[in-house]
């Protein structure tokens, strides 16, 4: 049987009396506890009347929304609707306002939670609502709407209102201090000082005088305008007025010194303010953490946020996340790390500047898992993530070539109704140009245009360089002239990538020309950029340009540092001039500039790869005698130099002392070490060697497997490659795309075609995509065993892979249609790739003409010899032997002498083969005379 309503009430009465003693006591979960159990229709009228304005005062505003306010008592009413504001429910609030009979001050509480929430356009709706309802509005609500309008950019509006309201009857007759100063802050922070400023001379000259908020917010807005001389006028109408200088007034001088870079003035006015007895608060001493870390000084950063404990302001999480921010930009991680570490140990909240700060520099160290870790971090603290936050990520999973879930990540941003900016299109474009899916990149391009937002600089430098490395030359200047039809301007960047690619394309002569339009144009070029073009320059052999233009480097009062000396010293290495080089070390000494590992490595690995080791090592004990310490770089190079020679004893030595300096192998190290063996052929230390490293600290990881894998299989030798993966397997290492690609290799090396596409099936079956070189090097694989008819085949799946042929694969198709005679599609393809804008190998050539010359279509094969120069293919000793061969077969004696000529002028001789072979045409019978004739001429070739 149910207790009667009257125990019900007691019993609620009791506990409820309970609850406001426990809340008056500071016992608030308690109190929250006791009051869950409680039906919100049992507590008498008597007792809400109490117990609603005690919750919501105390911050319970969950508790006190389970009661409905007490009809014709405003004091539960207004806490109710304080509590949904508190709470953003701002709906139910405005619902709850039109059921009852509020009075003003429930319609100020509404004003305020719209205001404060971001709604105070809605503001004049609801004061028309109160005054159809008969509700009077004051000062307050004056003052509400007025703060609401002005937080949500509506200033004029504001002002608007105000005065209409001033010329209405409703309760005020004018603005008092707290209004002006509400407007006079909207017009500060949408920047428009001058009618800040005249919104304070009304107001005086209305009979209102400026306190210390007023000339406060002024001088505020001044500074964040820049007008620092104006915001110093208003400190001295200040003082002039006898308001007293608070850390208000000074603190914003703080904060635009350390903005614009003025560490020192900040630093100074800060001594000022405290020998003027005026107290930093914590926003002045973050203001210059923050401005320290700026310009770099970051341990008087640390100095200075240790001692703000000392002085009462404690740091909060600005003050963390603005210094591990600037930490993390600084590559100094592991500092923020320990701050974050602290951060979280005191209780103070992270904020999504915070995360992102982390997740960037993480980023920049390449540590995918770490980035997402933060994200999910952030996410787990109730944190929303903005458009930076979501770049930094999309970036990180694009530099790791995860691009299918960066993907992903852009799709989850924009459901969630968060646009993609410029930075991020870019980083999805970047990550598509790494691997080599130029259609997808340039489709994120066009995406971008169609949502209005207009590829930049980085963007086009991007495709520039994917177009260069896998499409060639037209294709990418097709890029960059449709960049500056678009208007975007040239940078140091882009123009250091279109110098540097048609320097490695043989243009020179455009690169040079496209350096001296830009420096023409007024772009401020760099040490970079000339180092970049002096490097090609000496690299084609003009010596005398690339002097010229290190002199014009000095004459723009760029002098050179160790960077264009060691340019200048490699180069000169290169061309064998080590006398020369030597010179330039003694200038660059004689510059007041200190050679240092990178000036010896230079020269060392210039004699080096001369097979110059004797010298090499001459110079490592010089190095030493100079107190320059080798690095692991110097080993790396003499170590492979000496294997590459052959001494493999010597090079055992320098690895033990490269060891007893502290130096432990590197992937890097190993690397370079196997290639030498290989080089040298010397394929029975290649196992020894890597044990070796793995003793010494060699840390096994999937680069290490990967590199002894394909040295292994690029000479055939599959089996012991096979042994290697098991053993890799064995460690708990997952085979990945090199480790498949090198697989493939080996097969194809050792012409078990079979095994190379059963293993490319064993990859895709592994969930392992496959990437451009896999393809080509099955296609390689066919062409060398002479089965290029099935490479219909490869190219499906390569087509299902979304990827397209690039200079190889055309390279590989074109050469082995052309040793298979088949003209037909030899030229097929050669013209497809012509058109694409790719040039072909000259062994691409060689193929094609011999494939002609087989044929006797000599006119045929004269046209591609004429059309390879013009392209800029230079001819082999072996094209003129195809060519001298195929006029022999036909008894041309003209074109066979014209062509032993032009061998002759470009420094080469037939080969026995063509020599036999002419003899055996022009010896037949009738032709004696002319084959004795042909010989003489041989013999002065």
């Amino acid at each position: 049987m149910a207790p009667p309503p009257q125990t019900l009430h007691l019993h609620a009465s009791i506990l409820c009396s309970l609850a406001i003693a426990l809340l008056r006591a500071g016992r608030l979960s308690a109190a929250s506890h006791l009051l869950s159990s409680l039906p919100a229709a049992s507590p008498p009228a008597p007792v809400l009347r109490r117990l609603i304005p005690a919750l919501a005062s105390s911050g319970l505003a969950a508790a006190a929304i389970r009661f409905r306010p007490v009809p014709g008592d405003p004091v539960s009413l207004n806490a109710i609707l304080y509590s949904y504001c508190r709470l953003r429910l701002l709906r139910p609030a405005i619902a709850l306002l039109r059921s009852s009979r509020p009075n003003t001050v429930g319609y100020n509480i509404l004003l305020a939670g719209l205001s404060d929430h971001g709604h105070g356009g809605l503001a004049p709706a609801v004061l028309a609502e109160m005054c159809k309802r008969g509700v009077p509005f004051d000062g307050v609500t004056v003052n509400t709407l007025l703060a609401g309008l002005c937080r949500n950019g509506q200033v004029d509006a504001a002002a608007g209102l105000a005065n209409m309201l001033l010329l209405r009857d409703g309760g005020i007759h004018a603005l008092d201090v707290v209004g002006w100063n509400t407007l006079i802050a909207g017009y500060c922070r949408v920047g428009d000082t001058a009618t800040a400023l005249s919104v304070a001379d009304r107001m005086t000259a209305q009979g209102v005088p400026m306190d210390v908020v007023s000339y406060n917010t002024l001088v505020a807005g001044l500074c964040r305008a820049g007008e620092v001389d104006a915001a110093r006028g208003m400190l001295d109408k200040m003082k002039e007025a006898g308001v007293g200088l608070n850390v208000a007034a000074y603190t914003p001088f703080i904060v635009e010194y350390c903005r614009m870079k003025g560490v020192e003035e900040a630093l100074d006015l800060y001594e000022g303010m405290v020998r003027n007895g005026v107290l930093p608060d914590v926003v002045t001493l973050t203001a210059l953490v923050a401005g320290l870390c700026r310009v770099g000084r970051f341990s008087e950063a640390y100095a200075l946020f240790r001692e703000m404990d000392k002085v009462g302001a404690a740091p909060n999480h600005v003050t963390y996340c603005t210094l591990i921010d600037s930490l993390a930009k600084a590559r100094r991680g592991s500092e923020s790390l320990s701050l974050l570490g602290e951060m979280v140990s005191r209780g103070v909240a992270m904020d999504l500047v915070t995360y992102t700060a982390l997740m960037d520099w993480f980023c920049k160290q390449g540590k995918t898992d770490e980035v997402k870790d933060k994200f999910h971090f952030a996410l787990s603290d109730n944190l929303s993530p903005n458009g930076v936050t979501y770049t930094v990520l999309i970036d990180t999973l694009c530099k790791a070539g995860n691009v299918d879930e960066a993907e992903q990540v852009l799709l989850e941003m924009e459901q969630k109704s968060i646009s993609p900016n410029v930075v991020t299109f870019s980083s999805v474009i970047n990550g598509f140009v790494k691997r080599g899916l130029l259609d997808k990149a340039t489709g994120y391009k066009r995406v971008m245009k169609e949502r209005g937002i207009n590829p930049n600089v980085v963007t086009y430098g991007t495709l520039i360089d994917g177009f260069f490395k896998f499409q060639g030359q037209e294709a990418a200047l097709e890029v960059y002239h449709e960049m500056l039809s678009e208007g975007v301007e040239v940078n140091k960047f882009v123009v250091d990538s279109l110098v540097n690619w048609l320097r490695q394309n043989g243009k020179i002569e455009e690169a040079v020309a496209l350096f001296k339009d830009m420096s023409g144009n007024g772009l401020p070029l760099d040490h970079v950029n000339y180092t970049t073009l002096i490097d090609g320059l000496f690299k084609a052999g003009d010596m005398p340009a690339a002097f010229k233009f290190g002199q014009e480097l000095m004459d723009r009062n760029m002098l050179p540092d160790a960077v264009v000396y060691n340019v200048f010293i490699n180069c000169l290495c290169m061309l064998g001039k080590s006398k020369e080089a030597k010179s330039f070390l003694t200038e660059m000494r004689n510059m007041g500039l200190k050679p240092d590992q990178s000036t010896y490595n230079t020269m060392i690995v210039s004699h080096c790869r001369k097979g110059e080791t004797a010298k090499a090592l001459k110079l490592l004990h010089e190095m030493k005698r100079s107190s320059i310490k080798p690095n692991l770089i110097t080993y790396n190079i003499l170590v492979a130099g000496l294997f590459e020679t052959g001494a493999v004893e010597k090079a055992k030595l320098l690895l033990n002392e490269m060891v007893s300096s502290g130096f432990c192998p590197s992937s890097l190290t190993h690397r370079r070490v196997l290639q030498a063996c290989s080089q040298s052929r010397r394929l029975d230390v290649i196992l020894d060697i890597h044990e070796w490293m793995m003793n010494a600290g060699l840390h096994a990881d999937i680069t290490v497997y990967n590199t002894l894998l394909h040295v292994l299989c690029y000479h055939g030798m599959t089996r012991k490659a096979t042994i290697v993966l098991e053993e890799m397997l064995g460690s708990g290492i997952a085979p990945d795309i090199i480790t498949f690609n090198a697989l493939i290799l080996g097969h194809c090396k050792s012409s078990h075609l079979d095994n190379a596409f059963a293993t490319y099936a064993q990859m895709l079956h592994q969930k392992i995509s496959p990437i451009l070189s896999t393809f080509n090097t099955l296609l390689g694989g066919l062409e060398s065993v002479g089965r290029i008819g099935e490479a219909g085949t490869v190219l499906i799946e390569m087509e299902k892979s979304g990827l397209e042929p690039n200079n190889l694969t055309y390279d590989i198709l074109v050469t082995g249609y052309g040793k298979q005679s088949n003209k037909v599609e030899a030229m097929r393809l050669y013209c497809e790739m012509v058109r694409k804008g790719f040039v072909p190998k000259v062994s691409t050539y060689n193929a094609l003409i011999s494939g002609f010359t087989k044929a006797g279509m000599m006119t045929q094969a004269k046209e591609l010899f004429k059309d390879m120069q013009k392209r800029g293919v230079h001819p082999t000793s072996c094209t003129y032997d195809i060519l001298v061969s195929g006029w022999s077969r036909l008894r041309n004696g003209t074109e066979v002498k014209k062509f032993l000529k032009d061998m002759k002028e470009k420094g080469f001789s037939p080969s026995k083969g063509t020599l036999h072979f002419i003899c055996r045409a022009f010896s037949k019978p009738g032709m004696t005379w002319q084959a004795q004739r042909l010989l003489k001429n041989l013999y002065r070739v």
